[in-house]
């Protein structure tokens, strides 16, 4: 009974972990295909963050009922949430589903596993770590955002031919097929790339900010509810001056509508909560490693569901930048070992001086 409880234990988190990842390329479809179909993209990105700040304020507070005497509402820590809201959400998602509607699901992936070489970039610029040629983790992870590199160039400019053909023949004469992205001058594939990257970018800044954040206030869920009140006020003053036609703030279809309540729900409450919780039981980097999960849904859905969604070139570029990803996130994991087993030691040398200078004392 014990063997079988723990394997549960070891199952279940899996399991519920690769389901979020499905339902997160589900929705991102989905929006695509929204998207496509003429709503806008700023338009949906503060609808679904109006909707989401409105559920996740109550549910912050019932998920930290624990009483804390720490004031919120200090200058340091508001300029911090507004930051948040700001290359979190207003920042980021625009970005990305403006680089969405340009470009596929797939290359959604691709860049999205760039987010620790981009944050490996960033301590070095900031100077949070040291050039340690010496060490294994940092080798690890140079040569991880190198491969990340050459995986989004691939990405970027080598489509490949169709991994399923489209199944009439007017379509075949439309859609013909080019290999490299520069030799389809229309195409924005390149473009949307970009506008991905630099919202993978915002992100590895999001997450500095937000871990300095948590350190001085640890109630991780308002913290969010807060940065998300902030990120949809910059979101509607961005979307009230880009668009500015009426036709463009209406909801033309329930479906779309649908999306945007799906979106709500389940970015704000659910793959937070989950998040956060298999943090807590299994440890930072347990979360992030189900990211690469995304590139096996979002081929499973795009010949599935959308012919001529998903070519070999972009598939294959985000394998690559899949490795990179697992190649940063070993350095990271071995350079966080080394670190707890230094500080280990240091914590047991420590404890073995003190009878020493208790004794020195009693003499």
């Amino acid at each position: 009974m014990m063997g079988v409880s723990y394997n549960v234990g070891e199952v279940a988190p899996f399991v519920v972990m690769v389901i979020m990842e499905g339902c997160t390329i589900a929705l991102t479809i989905m929006a695509k295909t929204a998207i496509s179909g003429g709503m806008s993209p700023f338009v949906f990105v503060l609808y679904t963050n109006a909707l989401g700040s409105i559920i996740l304020f109550p549910c912050s507070f019932l998920f930290h009922r624990e009483r804390v005497e720490q004031l919120l509402f200090t200058l340091p820590l508001l300029l911090r949430l507004f930051f948040l809201g700001f290359t979190g959400i207003a920042l980021s998602q625009n970005l990305a589903f403006v680089g969405l509607s340009y470009s596929s699901p797939i290359v959604v992936c691709a860049m999205g596993l760039l987010i620790p070489a981009f944050s490996f970039i960033l301590s070095i610029i900031l100077r949070m770590k040291k050039l340690e040629w010496s060490s294994s983790s940092f080798q690890f992870k140079v040569l991880g955002t190198l491969i990340s590199a050459i995986g989004a160039v691939i990405v970027e400019l080598y489509k490949g031919p169709y991994i399923r053909e489209a199944s009439s023949s007017s379509l075949k004469l439309k859609q013909k097929q080019h290999l490299f992205v520069f030799y389809s001058a229309p195409d924005r594939w390149v473009l949307g790339g970009l506008l991905l990257a630099a919202s993978c970018l915002c992100n590895s800044i999001w997450n500095v900010i937000q871990l300095g954040t948590v350190k001085q206030y640890p109630q991780v869920m308002k913290i969010a509810s807060f940065y998300s009140l902030a990120g949809t006020i910059q979101c509607a003053i961005f979307s009230l001056i880009v668009e500015r036609d009426l036709n463009a703030w209406k909801i033309k279809h329930n479906m779309d509508l649908l999306l945007i309540v799906l979106t709500a729900i389940f970015g704000s409450v659910i793959r937070s909560s989950v998040h956060i919780s298999f943090t807590r039981m299994k440890g930072p980097f347990y979360v992030p490693l189900f990211q690469p999960f995304r590139v096996f849904w979002a081929t499973c859905f795009g010949v599935s569901f959308f012919v001529n969604s998903l070519h070999y070139g972009s598939v294959i570029g985000t394998v690559i930048c899949g490795m990179g990803y697992y190649t940063v996130t070993w350095g990271q994991t071995r350079e966080d070992e080394k670190r707890k087993n230094f500080d280990v030691e240091r914590a047991n040398s420590s404890e073995e001086k003190v009878p020493l200078l208790q004794q020195d004392a009693e003499v």
